[in-house]
């Protein structure tokens, strides 16, 4: 039998999957998922609850209902179980904010064939520019919060850090890792090294979470300052495909030197399968690296492993942390 001839069908879809973005992120805007779980018994009532039209509301329902974001319920409709745990106003979980963040590059990405034609090198951190400012930090961390307190209980529950006494969180933003380790273990002092835009956000985090006394921040670029003496655990996490494997090489060795004997380091970041085939939101990461004119490169579990490795650090290994997103790597100094 001859093979299928081939269709420019999945093209076509690809070259409209940027609408199921579109779709995602004005339901968000208009409060849609909101409106579902207060008055989801008919299209009516929906569009009354919002104060849209009828006809856009029925537009949103057959657009919904096709990307699973919304589901029969009767002759009503109901959110589909993510949606309604984390798009829906007002619940403790609520996490629009961040599903909504990326809209702001949403023209970047139109620009991406451009951006392939810059000539390289590029810089480190290619989007941090003069442009950066402590408002640009408050809202993205703001925006992150949800699912970084949330990440952070879940680390801790699978990392046993009684006994450790100093962390150092690298590029550690709000503070999320380390403001948890601090409601957990009384014990624990931390200091999160990031961008001093940055450092502002975090000692805000920090001192609404109560844990100004022993979690600190201090502006350091962690790709090329020392570090702080002293720390026992050093983490770096969801920053890896930001930089190059020269760089990570660089910061993982200077983590090595410079915790003290016995600690350990964890990097929960996303990392591309090592056929390079995926996952999706690693591997768009990693093709930020051209949108900022950035040395960012993906990364795969066997080459942190190497870098790891490289470095001094014992017992390495890698496992699944955010299925499809995540991935963490931690290691021993030896003493």
């Amino acid at each position: 039998m001859t093979e299928p001839r081939p269709t420019t069908v999945r093209l076509q879809k690809m070259s409209w999957a940027f609408t199921e973005s579109a779709v995602l992120f004005g339901a968000i805007e208009v409060g849609f998922f909101t409106a579902v779980d207060r008055a989801g018994g008919s299209a009516e009532a929906i569009a009354a609850d919002l104060g849209i039209s009828l006809a856009n509301t029925q537009r949103m329902i057959v657009a919904l209902l096709t990307v699973g974001l919304i589901e029969r319920d009767g002759e009503g409709f109901r959110n589909a179980p993510d949606v309604e745990r984390f798009l829906v106003r007002d619940k403790p979980s609520y996490a629009g904010a961040w599903i909504h963040w990326f809209h702001h590059r949403w023209g970047e990405w139109g620009k991406l064939g451009q951006r392939l034609a810059d000539p390289e090198p590029g810089e480190v951190m290619g989007h941090y520019d003069d442009s950066f400012t402590v408002e640009h930090a408050r809202s993205y961390h703001q925006a992150t919060a949800s699912v970084g307190m949330g990440a952070a209980r879940k680390f801790l529950r699978e990392v046993d850090l009684l006994g450790r006494r100093k962390i150092l969180d690298l590029g550690g933003g709000s503070g999320a890792y380390s403001i948890q380790a601090a409601k957990q273990y009384p014990e624990i002092t931390a200091v999160v090294l990031d961008l001093p835009e940055v450092v502002v956000v975090a000692r805000e985090f920090a001192t609404e979470h109560e844990v100004a006394e022993r979690v600190s921040a201090e502006a350091c670029d962690f790709t090329a300052d020392p570090f702080p003496g002293g720390a026992d655990v050093i983490m770096m996490n969801s920053n890896l495909p930001m930089y190059s494997a020269e760089v990570i090489r660089s910061v993982v060795q200077k983590a090595f030197d410079a915790l003290e004997p016995g600690g350990e380091m964890h990097i929960c970041g996303e990392m591309v399968n090592e056929d390079w085939n995926g996952p999706l939101i690693p591997v768009m990461c990693a093709v930020h690296g051209a949108l900022d004119h950035s040395t960012a490169l993906p990364h795969t579990p066997s080459d942190c492993i190497g870098y790891f490795e490289d470095a001094g650090f014992r017992d390495v290994r890698v496992r699944e942390f955010i299925p499809d997103i995540l991935q963490h790597i931690s290691g021993r100094k030896p003493g």
